[in-house]
Formats: C-alpha cells, structure tokens, sequence
C-alpha cells in the first residue's frame, strides 16, 4: 500500500485468486451493431485490428461469416493479416449455434491456416425459449450437434448462452453440461440485455463455476463474461465477473450505442485497484491515444481525454 494512500478497498477484502484475467474485444463485431454506427471499410478494420493487437488484448471477434460472403471475404482478410503481420492476438468468430454457421469459420480457418476459435452463441432464458417457440431439449440437441461439427472440423469451441443472467438454474445446467459433453472449452456468460447487477455478475459466474466442477472438467473449461451497458452497469459487472473468474468482452471504440458491451478502457484501468489482478499486457494502455485516431472508422466518438494521455487512468502509469 502507498503511504500516501490508505485503500479500503482492502479491507476485510475476500482473498484473491491471482489469477490471469483476460480480455476478448468485440470492437469488430459487436461493437458494430447499432443503427448509429457505419461499417467501417476492410482498410478500417485492419487498422483496428492492428490497434486491438497493439494494446496486448488476448483475442477479437474478427466477424460472423454465417452472415453471408461479405462477411466470409472480411473475415478471411482479417485472418490473413493476423498470419501475415504476425499478430500475436488471437483470433475468434461468432456463430449461432447451427452447422450452418459453423462451417464457413472452419473453412475460413483451414483456408488461412490459423486456429480460429468458434464463438457459438444460443438463447438460453426462458423468455427467449418463449418468445422463439424453443425447447430445451431441442436447444440441447443443436447444442450438441453444432459443438461436435465444429470440434470434429479442429476449432476450438466457446459456447454462448444469451441471456444467461434472466435464466433459470437448471436450464443453465443442462445445456453447459451438454456443450462440455461436446467438446466446448469456454463457456461465457451473456448479460444480453443489461439485467445484472454486479451481485448478480458474480452470482452467476459462480454458479457456472460449480457447473464445470460438477462435470470434472475443472481446469480444462474457462468462463468468459460478455456484459451489456443498457443500465450503464457494464464496468462494474465485468470487474465483478472477473473477481469471481472470468475473461471479459468489450471492445476499446465503444460504437455500441444503448447496449455496448463493457468499455476495455475501463475495465482494464480497473484490474488492479478493483481486483488486485493486472491484466496480462495492461501496459498496452500507452497506446490508447492511437484509438483516438480512429474515432470516425464506425461513425462513433472515441474517448479522446483518456486516448490521448489528458487524464491519468487509474491504476496505470501515464506515459504521456
């Protein structure tokens, strides 16, 4: 502790873990998904994949080729430019939970020759199940075949319940213990529509711990935590979710508008303070100021004050 400085956060604090914290960007992806913000053009997108790999961020979702060719042909230009630059970030795409949706990653994957994780994301909550006249059982079987194509066809697997903090335990259950029956080796929690609250963030992440724990694959199953700011949470969330063991998804451009998942920016200044766990690559933040030069890539407003080195970022050296 800093002698000028005394930190209740500290106090009586439960006991870390000290365990790596990570962070997956959806800059390229879900951050795109708004009707105020533009698709930025394959040149933008490369100059941000650059930025994303510059500021030491683990893995980005690149794109959903199920969408159609366009998708397919951005896709496969961006994994190029991973394998060619030699970027060390690394490289994933969502999918609804379908083989139709899978098949283009691993095409992309085997075309390209870069190990391409296969983000597959399916309604999880009642409501959804309601509202889209689904079953759980039916979400068990396309969760168990799609998991075992994309395993088969050499992609590693994360398996996305949306909706996750409105669903009920036991469906939770069922369909993450289906997925890591099939072959999934990280299983996220989707705060879809901005329900949670940070006790709920860490409830959940919890719950889904004891899940993994139950199926014997402790240490061989990850979680992700991917939080939605519809009640301007998604900060505090991801810290919580990351105290109770968690990767985070967010992206550094928030372009999201109403429901932009939780801002890198933040969430990365907050590692160490919050939870006492630095992020691998933090000192990557020196090079927000780049971001700010891309502010107008997807129509949206970087955080220039912060980009720029104007404002200290808690918990970091500014280097400007």
């Amino acid at each position: 502790m800093h002698p000028l400085i005394y930190d209740w956060n500290t106090v009586n604090a439960p006991a870390r873990s000290g365990g790596r914290v990570m962070l997956d960007d959806e800059t390229l992806r879900d951050g795109l998904q708004s009707p105020s913000v533009r698709t930025p053009t394959i040149e933008q997108k490369l100059r941000i994949l650059h930025l994303i790999d510059s500021l030491g961020i683990e893995t980005a979702d690149i794109g959903l080729p199920g969408a159609g060719p366009h998708v397919v042909a951005d896709v496969e230009r961006l994994a190029r430019e991973i394998v060619q630059a030699r970027l060390t970030v690394q490289a994933n795409c969502a999918a609804r939970t379908v083989v139709a949706d899978i098949k283009p990653i691993a095409e992309v994957s085997q075309r390209v020759g870069l190990p391409i994780e296969c983000c597959a994301f399916i309604g999880s909550s009642p409501i959804r199940q309601y509202a889209e006249d689904w079953t759980l059982d039916r979400l068990q079987q396309l969760t168990d075949d799609a998991i075992s194509f994309a395993v088969k066809e050499g992609l590693t697997v994360m398996y996305v319940t949306e909706d996750t903090t409105r669903a009920d335990p036991e469906s939770l259950r069922r369909l993450l213990a289906t997925a890591i029956r099939a072959g999934a080796k990280r299983l996220c929690i989707a705060d879809t529509v901005g329900h949670a609250t940070p006790h709920g963030a860490a409830a959940v992440t919890k719950f889904v711990v004891s899940v993994i724990e139950e199926c014997g694959a402790t240490g061989q199953v990850g979680i992700d935590w991917h939080g939605h700011r519809d009640r301007d949470l998604a900060v505090i969330n991801s810290l919580a979710a990351m105290d109770a063991d968690g990767k985070v998804h967010g992206h550094y451009l928030t372009v999201k508008a109403a429901q932009a998942t939780g801002e890198h920016q933040q969430s990365s200044a907050g590692l160490t303070p919050a939870t006492g766990v630095r992020q691998a690559g933090a000192s990557g933040l020196r090079h927000l100021h780049v971001v700010a030069k891309q502010k107008d890539a997807a129509g949206a407003r970087a955080p220039e004050a912060d980009a720029l080195g104007q404002r200290q970022l808690p918990g970091f050296v500014n280097d400007h």
